[in-house]
Order: C-alpha cells, then sequence, then structure tokens
C-alpha cells in the first residue's frame, strides 16, 4: 500500500477542545479531519464510532483513514463511543440500545455543525460496521449513505457467538479481548479532572461480556437486538457493504444485496477482517478507499459519477488456493454480476454416494463415523484477522481431519467447476447421543493430495428446525437436516476433486459435544447443492480496481516486536493434543504525544482425543495505555470448561498503575449445556 501525497485539500485535525455533548449530560471525545475552508464551504461530514480508543491502540489504523477522506473533501470524525477511550460514562455489552441513541445525538450534533453541509454518512469495519446498519436501521435524517465492512445481519446465526446453534470458542478470544479494554481509563489529558472518577466507574460496572454472552444459547430477543435480518427495510439510505472471503462475515454480504431494497453494491476480496487496502495477508489488496470515495461522492454530494451502474457484486474467486495456514497472495481473479442473485447461477445437485459425490443417487448401507474428539486441529480461526506467517490463524492443509471424517468425493474434473453464493447439503442422518452437532466441510483437493477447506458451515441437530425452538435429539432416530455452507466464489481445476467431509467434532472451532456422538449417514439420500456460474463467463466487464492507497500513518517508535507463534502439539505418551498461539501488535509509542500502547494475546486450546470432557480453552490478553510517569497495564484471563451438565466460565482481570497492582478481580460462573 502507498501512502497518497497528491490530495485536493489541506486539512486541520482537532481533538483535545472537541467535545459532543449528549442530552442526558454525557460527553464523547472526537478527532476530527477537517478541510481547511470547511467554515467557508461547509462539506459532508464521515463518522466512525467505535469502542477501541482512537487515542492509543487504534490510532495507527484510524489516520490513515480519516485524513485521506478529509484530505479528498470530507469533515471525517473517529468518536469514542460513551464508556471507551477518552469519553465519559460506563459501557456494559456490544450493540447495546444506549449505543444507537447515542449515534443518532452524533448524526444530529453533526449536521449541525457550521462546518457540515448537513449531509452525514457513516461507516465502519467490524464493530463500526455493525453499527452503521444498526443506527441507519433507525433511519436519521441526516444520514445519506453508509459503508459497512466485515458485518453481520443477523447476531446469532453469523457472528462469533453461535453458528448453526454451536458454541464457537472465538466467543472466548473476542470476550476476553473485549474484557481487556472495557476497563482502560482515559487519558487524563483529555479527559481533565474527571478522568479518575469515571475509570473508578468502569471499573464498577464491569462484567466479563463472555458471562452475557452465554447467558443467551438460542436466538432470543437478545441477539435479535440489532440484527438486521428482522426486518432489512428498516434501511431506507445506501448501503455499501464489503468484506473479505476468509472473514467470518463474509455471508453478510450476499445476503444484504438480495433482501435489501435501497440502492447497494457489495464487494467481497480475498483477505481477512479487514477494509481491503490495508497490507495484511493474503492479497490482493484493492483500492478501498477510493471506492469509497466515489461511493460518499455520489450520495453526499450527489455527483453522478458513474458507481451506480457498477455491478451489484463484485468478488474475487479463488483458485488452486494453497492448502496453508498462511500464504501471501491468494492465486484467482476478480469477478462480477450486475444483480445479486444471479438469474446466470444455476445449482448443480451431488449426491453423496458410498462411492463419492455422484450425478446419480445411488441408495446402500448406512455409513458409520465414529469420532475423534481432535477432529478441526487444522481449522484455523472462526475469524481470522492475517495475522502473519508465524501467528497463521487461517485453515492449513485438511488431510488430517478428512481422514478421520467421513468424506465424499467427486471423480477427476475434467472441467473447471465455479461455485458462487451458498452450498447447500442436505443429510439424512441419525446420532446415537441426545446432544449432537455436525460439521461439514467442502474442499478442494489438489492433485498432490493436499487438501484446502473452501467453505464449511455447522448444525446443532437439537436447532434442526428452529434456533430460536430447539427441540431435544432422539438418539438413533433418524432425521433429514439441512446444512448451508458459508458463500464462496471458488473455481476447482480440472484434474482436481470437490470433497464434502462430515464429522460430529470440530474442534476448537467448536465447542464439542458432552458425550462422543456416533453418526450414520443413509447414502443417495443425502446430498449437495452447488451454485454453478458458467465457467469463465466475465459478463459483466469487471473493470480494475485503483491500487491501494491512504494517508500516512502517525510516527511511532516500536517498544516491543509483535509476537507470532502458533503450534499444534501431541502432547508425547498421550492422546491428548494442544494448539498454542500468541499474537497481537506489541507495544510502541506515538512520537507525537508520547503515548505508550500495546495489546498481545496467548491462547492455549487442549483436549483428549477421546474424551470431549477434557476440552478447555484459555485466552489471556495484555493491554497498556499511558505515558512516562503514568502507565497502566491490563491483563485479562478467560478459562472455558465444561461437564456433561454445565460450563465453568472462570475470568481474571488485573490492572497495574506505574507496576503496583490497582485492581485485581476473579470470577467464576456456571451455565447448564441446554443442548450444547
Amino acid at each position: 500500500m502507498n501512502a497518497n501525497k497528491q490530495f485536493p485539500c489541506k486539512i486541520v485535525e482537532r481533538e483535545s477542545d472537541l467535545w459532543i455533548p449528549l442530552s442526558d449530560g454525557i460527553r464523547l471525545a472526537a478527532k476530527l479531519w477537517l478541510p481547511a475552508d470547511a467554515s467557508d464551504s461547509p462539506v459532508p461530514a464521515l463518522l466512525e464510532f467505535l469502542p477501541y480508543r482512537k487515542r492509543d491502540l487504534t490510532r495507527l489504523r484510524d489516520e490513515p483513514i480519516h485524513k485521506y477522506f478529509a484530505e479528498h473533501g470530507y469533515a471525517s470524525i473517529r468518536v469514542d463511543m460513551r464508556g471507551s477511550g477518552d469519553s465519559f460514562g460506563v459501557m456494559r455489552d456490544e450493540y447495546e440500545l444506549q449505543e444507537q441513541e447515542d449515534g443518532l445525538e452524533v448524526i444530529a450534533w453533526l449536521a449541525a455543525q457550521e462546518w457540515c453541509s448537513g449531509s452525514v454518512g457513516m461507516f465502519g469495519v467490524s464493530w463500526g460496521g455493525f453499527n452503521a446498519l444498526q443506527i441507519a436501521a433507525r433511519r436519521p435524517p441526516a444520514l445519506g449513505a453508509i459503508i459497512a465492512s466485515c458485518f453481520t445481519d443477523d447476531r446469532y446465526a453469523d457472528d462469533l457467538h453461535y453458528m448453526g446453534g454451536c458454541l464457537l470458542v472465538d466467543q472466548l478470544d473476542w470476550g476476553t479481548l473485549f474484557l481487556s479494554i472495557l476497563p482502560m481509563p482515559g487519558d487524563p489529558e483529555i479527559m481533565g479532572n474527571g478522568w479518575e472518577d469515571n475509570w473508578k466507574e468502569r471499573l464498577e460496572v464491569l462484567v466479563p461480556p463472555a458471562e452475557l454472552w452465554m447467558e443467551h444459547q438460542t436466538r432470543d430477543a437478545y441477539w435479535k437486538h440489532g440484527s438486521l435480518s428482522e426486518n432489512y427495510d428498516d434501511i431506507q439510505c445506501p448501503v455499501f457493504a464489503v468484506s473479505g472471503w476468509i472473514d467470518g462475515y463474509s455471508n453478510a454480504v450476499p445476503r444484504s444485496l438480495e433482501h435489501l431494497k435501497v440502492p447497494r453494491m457489495g464487494i467481497i476480496g480475498a483477505h481477512a477482517h479487514q477494509f481491503g487496502f490495508e497490507d495484511r495477508p493474503p492479497g490482493p489488496a484493492w483500492g478501498f478507499l477510493d471506492v469509497a470515495i466515489r461511493w460518499w461522492d455520489r450520495w453526499l454530494k450527489e455527483q453522478d459519477n458513474g458507481i451506480t451502474e457498477e455491478p451489484m457484486l463484485r468478488a474475487y474467486m479463488g483458485e488452486n488456493i494453497p492448502a496453508k495456514s498462511f500464504y501471501e497472495t491468494c492465486p484467482g481473479r476478480w469477478i462480477a454480476e450486475s444483480v445479486w442473485p444471479s438469474p446466470r447461477i444455476s445449482n448443480r445437485t451431488l449426491y453423496l454416494n458410498e462411492d463419492g459425490l455422484e450425478d446419480a443417487a445411488l441408495q446402500s448401507r448406512p455409513l458409520v463415523h465414529i469420532p475423534v474428539q481432535t477432529i478441526g486441529m487444522n481449522a484455523g480461526k472462526w475469524c481470522p484477522f492475517g495475522t502473519g506467517a508465524g501467528g497463521a490463524d487461517c485453515p492449513g492443509d485438511q488431510r488430517y481431519d478428512d481422514a478421520l471424517s467421513l468424506v465424499f468425493d467427486t471423480p477427476l474434473l475434467e472441467q473447471p467447476l465455479e461455485v458462487v453464493g451458498a452450498p447447500v447439503v442436505t443429510l439424512d442422518v441419525s446420532v446415537d447421543r441426545p446432544s449432537a452437532f455436525v460439521s461439514v466441510r467442502l474442499n478442494d483437493v489438489k492433485p498432490d493430495g493436499t487438501s484446502t477447506r473452501v467453505s464449511f458451515g455447522f448444525l446443532n441437530l437439537a436447532h434442526r428446525d428452529s434456533h430460536e425452538f430447539p427441540q431435544a435429539v432422539v438418539p438413533n432416530k433418524r432425521y433429514r437436516v439441512r446444512v448451508q455452507l458459508n458463500d464462496l466464489a471458488y473455481s476447482f481445476k480440472v484434474g482436481h476433486r470437490i470433497r464434502i467431509s462430515i464429522s460430529t467434532a470440530y474442534f476448537p472451532m467448536v465447542w464439542p459435544s458432552p458425550e462422543p456422538v456416533t453418526l450414520k449417514l443413509y447414502p443417495g439420500l443425502s446430498q449437495l447443492e452447488l451454485p454453478v456460474r458458467p465457467a469463465g463467463d466475465e459478463e459483466p466487464v469487471m473493470h480494475e480496481f485503483p491500487k491501494p492507497t491512504a494517508a500516512a500513518s502517525p510516527q511511532i517508535e516500536r517498544l516491543e516486536a509483535a509476537p507470532r507463534e502458533n503450534l499444534i502439539t501431541l502432547k508425547p505418551n498421550t492422546s491428548c493434543m494442544e494448539v498454542y498461539a500468541k499474537r497481537g501488535g506489541g507495544y510502541w509509542r506515538y512520537a507525537d504525544s508520547g503515548i505508550e500502547t500495546g495489546r498481545n494475546m496467548s491462547e492455549r486450546l487442549v483436549i483428549n482425543q477421546d474424551d470431549p470432557l477434557s476440552a478447555q480453552a484459555t485466552y489471556v490478553f495484555e493491554a497498556r495505555t499511558g505515558r512516562k510517569g503514568w502507565i497502566v497495564d491490563i491483563k485479562a484471563q478467560s478459562r472455558l470448561s465444561a461437564d456433561k451438565e454445565e460450563f465453568l466460565l472462570e475470568s481474571t482481570l488485573t490492572i497495574e498503575e506505574n507496576g503496583k497492582q490497582v485492581f485485581h478481580r476473579i470470577w467464576e460462573r456456571k451455565f447448564p449445556r441446554g443442548h450444547l
């Protein structure tokens, strides 16, 4: 990525004196990048509304984006949410109603400023993508358009808490990270004399967020709140939806394009959890910021720049992706569809027969899968971030997992097969335990035997008819269930095989069932539906994206390098396997403010191949803020284990100020397993 040094306009920055007052007396801290002449020639405002601390943790990421927007004629503002960073108040959980109410007030405040034209856009990646949609659904009058990246439209079905009614272990990862952020104090130089009282308030209300999420194991009102899928028609402004195929949130882009009725556009790259212009593997990166400027120009400045004539969906189609947990660039090409769903895509049905995936159904004796709990050790993270070779978080070679699963292969492909959309697997199965799930993976098997996972899906069998009202599984009763896999765009090459792998275990991505589950699958009655695109069809024409550009990042002094470790170990003389990883950004100091900051994590995931109750997941996050003479270090730790009846969640938080412990708390909560 190149820093773009030729911009149309000069800018000014405001931070220390910038406060947004709310109606209940709370003040929100913000940083504003503004065209220098905006007071004389007002411009639209662009809002990013996050809890991730504009002053330290995300400043390296924020400035290249917000400066770029400002230097292209927009007032770009980064606001710390209530109770986070330098803003007053307290925060208890993600996506609360109060967050939406505050967002509405911020938008109204922006529209009323002398430097604002009265038109506002909202954007963000991850949390900022979520709340851009959630606040847009409240229809604030000044909001003219949004950009949402790496978001979900369904907080239960497609977030890192639950998937297919199964408990995702990434929930504990995010919960521990969030626990390390919530108690961090604001900067006394920004907040003034009230900083310490506010810090105490944050600590007094603190509850580990993972506890809240474990209390809601089905799709109840808690998850429906903030889920656009409850009513897509709530959105009345144009939406630009963005993601990457290995991000955990790519499904929401095609779903939103299908169900929204407003002007909309979607782009899905090859990348992980990011906008797409960043220098984080896998590439190729693309010019997100330039496309965003054209989007804002059309909807906030009413420029007829042709962006509405471009394809509704542009996606990177992978081809022969390496069976590795890390690779610099994804092989493939960009494709486009004028509308989504595309009428040019048709389903091809392949049957799961005893001899593999075939065009005709051939019924035969049931096939039996006896689980090994270490299936899934090469799964990678549910939501990869593209953290580099040493801390790889993408799926590796699937041959180990395939060898322990029920596997169905096509013959060697004689023609390329291009798949765009969501594959669906229908299974005719029975299980021998009352609590069970199925894991289904779609793999590309190369001529050398390596196996690349290109899509996957899970289903808790108790959720076969409803995520809101699960029904117990009757052991040994046959069920016909539907498992929708993640959307994808992928080209299977000539000489490769398409593989479906099925198991009743997939740790550490999914928490295991209380007992080993033996599955019977009835061949010929189970099938795979692939959404097939005409191979090599390039209509409509896919125009090249601009090269990735951004404004310059702030100057920093590196204090400690970022850790990068990723180990999968079979413990000697045991049947126990362990995944251990260390990731993070290390620690650094900003040259201008003197603020020191950073964040690192470690995870340890352990299970015995014969005993699902041996599963343990432990996460540790360490974070820092402060400057010379005042340094605050925070260590948050979470550990999840379970017996047949209950989960045990143990959380610990320790805070040191200038090396002296000032806060220490331990929480222990048990939760009934329900149908998990």
